[in-house]
């Protein structure tokens, strides 16, 4: 049986999943599209919430689920910390895959802060 603490884990994974695609999706969709083209902005922004409907569908019970007070292994900083690595990496393989992404030294710079961060949040 998967752990509390790794099913929240997984459930933040597939909420990023949809944030990533209502955030920026519609970005990708405009180009590929030619019906979602014509959307006007309300359209585009009703599709967005369509799709981040499901996010938070994932997201409340991963925190729920996650979270100490509620039998979870994680702390309020731990979740929005795992939270944060998990949209970048979720966004990194996004923006590669759908926009072509190259990553550069910066970008790398950036995520071995990030990574610090997670490992400064769980230092006791």
């Amino acid at each position: 049986m998967v752990s509390q603490g790794v099913f929240s884990v997984l459930l933040l994974i597939g909420s990023n999943i949809f944030m990533t695609l209502a955030w920026y999706g519609h970005l990708k969709m405009r180009t590929e599209f030619t019906w979602f083209a014509s959307l006007p902005l309300l359209g585009i922004i009703i599709f967005s919430w369509a799709v981040a409907f499901f996010e938070y569908c994932l997201q409340v019970p991963a925190n729920k689920l996650g979270f100490v007070e509620n039998g979870g292994p994680f702390d309020i900083m731990q979740l929005k910390i795992i939270q944060e690595v998990i949209t970048l990496v979720v966004f990194t393989v996004f923006s590669m895959i759908a926009f072509k992404t190259q990553l550069k030294w910066n970008h790398l710079a950036s995520f071995v802060c990030i990574v610090m961060a997670v490992y400064f949040i769980f230092k006791k």
